[in-house]
């Protein structure tokens, strides 16, 4: 094996790393958004169930559960307070 092939070799892994770190840092804030989406869409979920008691519902929806999925549960509390004054 020559130096010159060790070199490419070593290039080539060098490349591979960096690009897998520059495309992992987006795929990781898109699977955090994803996932708190679903929790958020969970949380309205369990609002209505316990809305059900009292007439009281909140559409769940993809704006409403990336709502709460970035704002987590201040932006529940900001549903509610919306539902209730709108």
């Amino acid at each position: 094996m020559d130096f010159s092939n060790v070199f490419v070799i070593l290039g080539c892994i060098i490349a591979l790393v960096v690009i897998g770190k520059v495309f992992s840092i987006p795929f990781r804030a898109i699977f955090k958004l994803i996932l708190n989406s679903f929790l958020g869409g969970l949380l309205i979920f369990i609002i209505n169930l316990v809305g059900s008691a009292f007439s009281f519902h909140i559409g769940l929806n993809v704006g409403t559960s990336v709502l709460v999925g970035l704002l987590g549960i201040p932006g529940a509390v900001l549903l509610i307070i919306l539902k209730i004054f709108l």
